[in-house]
């Protein structure tokens, strides 16, 4: 497959690109709710402190969000909606 195909096949409009994010950084969030909660327990009660005291959750959390939110997994997301629209199109014809 040529660059300008998988370029074509990948592109969706902004409105669509920020709305995936979103979903994105939702599923995130949700799948990674244990490392929030452990975080926010930690950094309960702290200002400054925080930024040394809760370093280790502070790391787990964003290793797992990173999991959830990366090029990759948007890339994805793009395809199956753009497989979604393709496919609605053609029912429609």
């Amino acid at each position: 497959m040529g660059y300008l195909q998988e370029a074509r096949e990948n592109h969706v409009k902004k409105k669509v690109e920020e709305a995936l994010r979103s979903k994105m950084k939702q599923k995130a969030l949700k799948e990674c709710d244990h490392y929030t909660a452990k975080y926010a327990e930690c950094a309960n009660g702290k200002t400054l402190s925080v930024v040394w005291k809760c370093r280790q959750q502070a790391k787990e959390l964003n290793s797992c969000l990173h999991q959830f939110t990366n090029d990759t997994v948007l890339e994805e997301m793009k395809k199956d909606y753009m497989l979604q629209e393709e496919a609605k199109s053609s029912a429609r014809v």
